[in-house]
């Protein structure tokens, strides 16, 4: 592993590490990567090789449990899936993007760090190990369908005729490790039948195998030369509002549901969201599971605390989705024109860059944005989800900045960074 970086008085400078040395071993074990070295480097005497200017080196270090080197490495290479699903969201991108955007996420590592969902199709003995040893718990998993055929047909993947993903989660419950899993709902595809199927035999592993979230199909207008498939529509998702009592009431979780829906389900179906003690922990919360209702729960409290007047009129615009448009007219608008010296336009945003098919706000692009309000009276400043901008929160997924836009659009254009109406609030109450 490269070091890029020693920090200050840390036992790294001590040893005499600089930037460009690798750290190779740690007691005789190859080091590799972060996480690797974390787990390796936790005990009091470790013995290190270092390659040092070409150069092999050997330390052996005392130090208190808890301590590292206090140095940075290289960013660690992520692992490529290692499917070709039908319905993967990479695939229907539009040419020409950067390049990251259309790099398949399969790493095990990704999952545990940050709740990233992987097929685990082609994950060997060797890692399976790893996870255990190292207890990268929990992690999360898209299971999609159980039955064998049905997840060659959906995953695409090469590696025989079973993947044995059912023997995979067996062994990582029975060493300890907690699972989530995912299912993408395709109509006429995974539903009905097979998905009673796959619950029964997740279900198997509950309570480890905490929870099975269900979201919709994202289908782009970009899927030139990918198989055809259905669409998720309103009479689709309140036709699973049908099933998803009585799979619930075959597969019942304890204190919430062990098959759980995505919030887009109960926007399309027109259904409210369900209480807080619904989603337990919010444990699914970043991959759509609970969002709204957190938001709502978070305005209901912080509302009361809305200034009843600005000291100046203030004027703001707050672009949204098609798909949450409608939630925010109907219980945001309503309170936030009581404040006096406000005025709130929200902007209802087609996602023409996907096509009018995909309805969240994370994929908004700039250009989307500008075309349909600029020129518009858009008042002091136009507000936005931080979920429109990359990890980094520097780019849009069209590579636009803030500044990009603000210029188009002639205004400040900014993004509420906790996607709370709070935050928005509050930054117009130091303004005025």
């Amino acid at each position: 592993m490269k070091i890029i970086k020693i920090k200050e008085n840390s036992l790294g400078q001590e040893i005499g590490l600089k930037s460009g040395d690798r750290l190779i071993k740690i007691n005789g074990e190859r080091v590799l990567d972060h996480l690797d070295y974390e787990f390796k480097i936790a005990d009091e005497n470790v013995t290190l090789d270092f390659q040092i200017e070409g150069k092999m080196n050997q330390v052996i270090v005392e130090k208190n449990y808890d301590d590292d080197l206090g140095v940075e490495f290289e960013e660690m290479k992520i692992r490529k899936c290692g499917n070709d699903c039908v319905f993967c969201f990479v695939d229907q991108n539009p040419e020409n993007m950067r390049e990251g955007i259309y790099f398949r996420d399969g790493d095990y590592r990704m999952s545990y760090l940050y709740g990233h969902y992987i097929t685990m199709t082609n994950m060997s003995k060797k890692e399976l190990k790893r996870i255990v040893e190292q207890k990268l718990s929990p992690l999360y998993i898209s299971v999609h369908a159980t039955d064998v055929k049905l997840r060659r047909e959906l995953l695409l993947y090469k590696w025989g005729k079973d993947d044995f993903l059912l023997k995979k989660v067996k062994y990582l419950i029975d060493n300890g490790i907690e699972l989530h899993g995912q299912i993408v709902l395709i109509p006429n595809k995974n539903d009905g039948v097979h998905l009673e199927k796959t619950a029964a035999d997740i279900y198997k592993f509950y309570p480890y195998f905490k929870t099975l979230s269900i979201v919709p199909v994202g289908l782009t207008r970009h899927r030139e030369g990918l198989p055809q498939l259905e669409y998720v529509n309103k009479n689709y998702a309140r036709n699973l509002f049908k099933v998803h009592p009585k799979l619930n009431k075959k597969f019942p979780g304890d204190k919430s549901p062990f098959i759980i829906l995505s919030d887009e389900w109960y926007i399309l179906a027109g259904k409210d969201f369900p209480p807080k003690k619904y989603y337990g922990e919010y444990d699914l919360i970043e991959n759509g599971v609970g969002q709204f209702r957190d938001f709502l729960d978070r305005f209901n409290k912080e509302k009361k605390n809305f200034p009843k007047s600005l000291i100046n009129k203030t004027k703001i615009s707050i672009v949204t989705s098609t798909l949450v448009y409608d939630i925010f007219i109907n219980r945001i608008k309503p309170v936030l024109d009581k404040i006096k010296n406000l005025e709130v336009n929200f902007f209802k945003i087609e996602n023409n860059f996907f096509g009018d098919s995909v309805t969240v706000s994370g994929l908004l692009t700039g250009k989307d944005i500008i075309s349909q309000i600029k020129g518009k009276d858009l008042g002091d400043s136009v507000w936005s989800t931080y979920r429109i901008l990359n990890e980094e929160q520097t780019l849009t997924l069209d590579d636009m900045t803030l500044d990009d836009i603000s210029r188009q659009l002639q205004t400040n254009f900014k993004i509420s960074k906790n996607d709370s109406i709070n935050d928005i609030i509050m930054s117009l109450t130091n303004e005025s």
